[in-house]
């Protein structure tokens, strides 16, 4: 039996039947082109036949109704698609003939839709995509209520015991899990295969999968058992992580990873799609997780954690949220003494958002500002073309062309020159995006979502098609707009635009720079106050400081034992050449988070709740002059203040003010801790800016590492007088003649650290300057442009004044004083614009403010002076017109 002779695509063979209609040729032309199509499935297969197939038969059917007379009578989708394709193929002849004109206007275009791609695909991920968890809209997120003005952790979060209580009580939540919010206070040191290798993880409750509707790769998740106080070791490993170590070995579910010198069995394997870190912790890096039990052993840690919880499909975050205060406030009568209670409900995508929503919205904005700048600009490129296609249309009216056909064909040259632009812009959104993505100490949540894909490419060919028919229209409307008969007696000389098309262009410059006066103040505002951020006096002097974290390979029994171990370490490093001093800290400025309760010997019992309690720092004698930190007043720590002296604190120079407002601080006592020991405060340090540039330093208290035991391991620093490059191998190799098998090869600048801290400002900052410039240059470009155009159509004008007597400068004022009042339009409507938007502005700003008028009238300036600059041209230009040889060339 024969295989059936395979048949060709139907549609482009039913489009090919119908442009070849009227050719007698017809059945010659598709006889071969099947018996080709016929040859090429033989020896090429199917699919290449059928692709080739439906170019051949397309391209040949829009060449020959392209020069088709007419357009075919035989009803239906082909009498429509025929003229369509008539169109088309004029709208192509007409941009191949301007090569140049097309590439620029396709480059200006791609400008604009690459900004906008771009910022959609950094935005998607936290307020348009859904988060990556099971039903995520029933999630939210619950942390302890703050007092106003508070900053640390210390006060968000919560004791596990009201977990346990939430739990039992709550009837709005299917399920209530947790984290620990400090679980970057402890380094976990992988040994047993290789060199020892430092990992960061998280503590979670056993629970924490199953409420997020998370399943892993690989493995389960953790048991009940395992989630115990004392449970078995158990890890689940970040799916990079496992990728990274193991090269997605499955098979390492089950074995046991050596961590701090105790075996603990990888249960699972976190799916690719799940990374903790970037949408709890941005930032960080997380290679496991481990459990975190809910027990009353970590209950007299205090506040320690973040809840999360899912809502039953009846309950609202609002319903919850007062089902919570009420047994809230159960709690607190049943037990008087209880502290650490509060529940605040926030949708957990409002929460995980929430710190960079209104950067990334400012962001979203400026990019279609630049959008709306680039149709602003490509209009006035096509407005400009006006005269010189009206002669065209005028005789393809004369001959027989309806208005609207002509109309159509310019707007599908404006947007097939869009859609080139679209393809230029994905390829910019690519480039950006790819280095955002990628790029390190960026702290924005979810910032592995960020990629160009569907729904991006997909906005960026609706904004280009959007482009095109909105910078297309209006310069259609004008070139098809009627008239012909006057058009055609002016003979070869070409058709001046009327003043109502100047008027237009010039409302377009005016439009033009207006978006880029908002767009220039809010980058100029938020250089100041990224300056003013560099600026502050942080306390301490990030120069020349390198860090590392110690993490012994076997655990201590006494203080005692541990403080030797610190001191040898530090005693070896500090004989390295080139180490100018060497300190040990629990809590390194610009890192960790937290607050601990006082109350002052003999003072105001409620005074810690009003400061909002102190930042505590467990340091060495060295910490002080490593950190390049000044002694105001008394005393640092000796080598005499160990375990057994009197207990001592330093105290900060606000924190001394705010305590003992009316003497000084030495000699006071402060009591805090469980065990009541009263710390005398033996001296005064300068203030530290501990948890960013921009905040307060609040109360600081330093305590001695010999003297005090809460910390489960501590950071080494160095100060140095060579490069880092040079001490870095020294020090490495002091640390392991201390401990052989501790991970030295993880270490940070704290220059490093402070511009990781800025990261998320400086990137806003230069994402919006380099915004700010693109539309500087394209209103300077569109400035021009509409300038020479009107000098060129005022020709006969300019020269009827020359020959009247009117001097170049003369000519040169008019030109540049109209410059000067576009300018100034532009200005007043970019002014009132920015003053409007100065509230989501405040948001993002520091030591300046959004109605800065120094900020103000330096972009002023910068607008009138490129406004100039763009007119120089164009203004030296007029005034070489020579009247008499002017007109008679008119």
């Amino acid at each position: 039996m024969n295989d059936p002779v395979p048949s060709p695509p139907s549609l482009p063979r039913r489009l090919l039947e119908s442009a070849l209609a009227q050719d007698p040729a017809a059945p010659a032309i598709l006889g071969d082109l099947h018996e080709e199509f016929v040859g090429r499935w033989e020896r090429r297969g199917p699919t290449r036949a059928r692709l080739w197939y439906v170019r051949e038969a397309t391209l040949l059917a829009v060449s020959r109704l392209a020069h088709a007379p007419s357009a075919p009578s035989n009803g239906g989708l082909v009498a429509i698609a025929t003229p369509l394709m008539q169109d088309v193929a004029y709208a192509a002849r007409s941009l191949r003939s301007n090569p140049s004109f097309v590439l620029l206007t396709a480059a200006i275009v791609g400008l604009g839709v690459g900004a906008l791609t771009a910022a959609y695909s950094v935005v998607k991920p936290l307020l348009v995509a859904p988060l990556p968890f099971e039903d995520p809209g029933q999630l939210v997120w619950i942390q302890n209520e703050a007092v106003p003005g508070e900053n640390s952790l210390s006060a968000v979060t919560s004791r596990t015991s009201n977990l346990v209580d939430f739990r039992e009580r709550a009837r709005s939540f299917e399920g209530i899990t947790g984290y620990n919010a400090f679980s970057e206070q402890t380094v976990y040191t992988l040994t047993g295969s290789g060199e020892p290798e430092p990992l960061r993880g998280f503590g979670v409750a056993h629970d924490f999968l199953d409420v997020l509707g998370i399943e892993p790769t690989a493995g389960r998740g953790f048991s009940a058992a395992e989630g115990r106080w004392g449970g078995p070791g158990a890890v689940l490993l970040d799916y990079g992580f496992w990728q990274r170590r193991f090269a997605g070995d499955p098979g390492v579910v089950g074995t046991a990873l050596t961590l701090n010198g105790t075996p603990r069995e990888v249960v699972g394997i976190l799916p690719e799609g799940f990374d903790f870190a970037s949408i709890f912790r941005p930032g960080a890096r997380v290679d496991l997780l481990v459990p975190f039990p809910i027990a009353p052993e970590t209950d007299r840690w205090g506040n320690t954690a973040f809840f999360i919880g899912r809502l039953r499909d009846d309950a609202s975050p609002e319903s919850a949220q007062a089902e919570l205060q009420g047994l809230v406030a159960s709690l607190q009568q049943d037990q008087p003494d209880r502290w650490g209670l509060g529940a605040e409900i926030i949708p957990l995508r409002t929460h995980v958002a929430a710190p960079v929503r209104s950067s990334l919205l400012i962001l979203l904005g400026a990019a279609a500002a630049v959008l709306l700048i680039v149709c602003v600009n490509v209009s006035n490129m096509l407005l400009a073309r006006v005269p010189g296609r009206s002669r065209e249309m005028a005789v393809r009216a004369a001959l027989g062309a309806s208005r609207g056909r002509m109309i159509r064909q310019l707007l599908l040259e404006s947007t097939g020159t869009a859609m080139l632009g679209a393809l230029l812009g994905a390829g910019l959104a690519w480039v950006v995006v790819g280095f955002v993505s990628g790029a390190d100490g960026i702290q924005v949540p979810m910032l592995d979502q960020i990629r160009v894909d569907g729904s991006a490419l997909g906005i960026a060919a609706a904004a280009a098609l959007a482009t095109g028919l909105l910078v297309g229209l209006i310069p259609a409307l004008h070139v098809a707009g009627g008239g012909e008969a006057g058009i055609l007696r002016s003979g070869g000389r070409g058709h001046s635009g009327s003043r109502g098309s100047r008027r237009l262009r010039e409302a377009l410059v005016v439009a033009e720079l207006a978006l880029a006066c908002v767009l220039l103040v809010a980058g100029g505002l938020l250089l100041r106050s990224f300056q003013a951020v560099l600026d502050v006096e942080l306390g301490f002097e990030p120069a020349r400081t390198v860090a590392w974290q110690l993490n012994p390979s076997r655990d201590f029994e006494t203080l005692e034992e541990t403080s030797n171990f610190y001191r040898l370490a530090a005693d070896r490093v500090a004989e390295v050449p080139g180490v100018e001093a060497v300190g040990l800290s629990d809590a390194l400025p610009l890192g960790r988070n937290r607050t601990w309760g006082f109350q002052v010997v003999g003072g105001d019992p409620e005074l810690s709740e009003t400061t909002g309690g102190f930042y505590p720092h467990l340091v060495d004698d060295g910490y002080l002059p490593s950190m390049g930190i000044e002694v105001v007043e008394g005393r640092n720590f000796g080598s005499w203040d160990i375990q057994g002296s009197a207990p001592v604190v330093l105290m900060n120079a606000s924190g001394a003010t705010a305590l003992f407002p009316d003497g000084s601080a030495l000699g006071q006592r402060i009591l805090t801790g469980g065990e009541g020991t009263e710390w005398e405060v033996v001296g005064v340090v300068e203030d530290v800016r501990h948890l960013s540039p921009e905040l307060d330093p609040g109360v600081q208290v330093y305590f001695p590492v010999t003297q005090l035991w809460d910390y489960g391991t501590l950071d080494l620093l160095v100060r140095t007088s060579v490069p880092e490059d040079v001490i870095v191998p020294g020090v490495a190799t002091a640390l392991q003649e201390v401990d052989p098998a501790m991970p030295v090869q993880d270490h940070w600048t704290l220059e490093g650290q402070l511009r990781e801290v800025n990261s998320s400002r400086r990137f806003i900052l230069q994402v919006l300057v380099a915004f700010a410039g693109v539309a500087l240059i394209l209103a300077a470009l569109g400035i021009y442009g509409v300038l020479a155009v009107s000098v060129a159509e005022r020709g006969p004008e300019i020269s009827i004044r020359m020959a009247l007597g009117a001097s170049g400068p003369d000519v040169v004022k008019r030109v540049l004083g109209r410059t000067l009042a576009l300018a100034a339009a532009g200005i007043v409507v970019g002014t009132a614009i920015s003053l409007g938007l100065s509230d989501l502005l405040r948001s993002l700003l520091f030591g300046v403010e959004a109605t800065d008028w120094v900020t103000f009238g330096g972009i002023w300036l910068l607008l009138f002076g490129v406004a100039v600059f763009s007119a120089a041209v164009p203004a030296t230009r007029a005034a070489r017109v020579r009247g008499i040889r002017a007109l008679r060339v008119e």
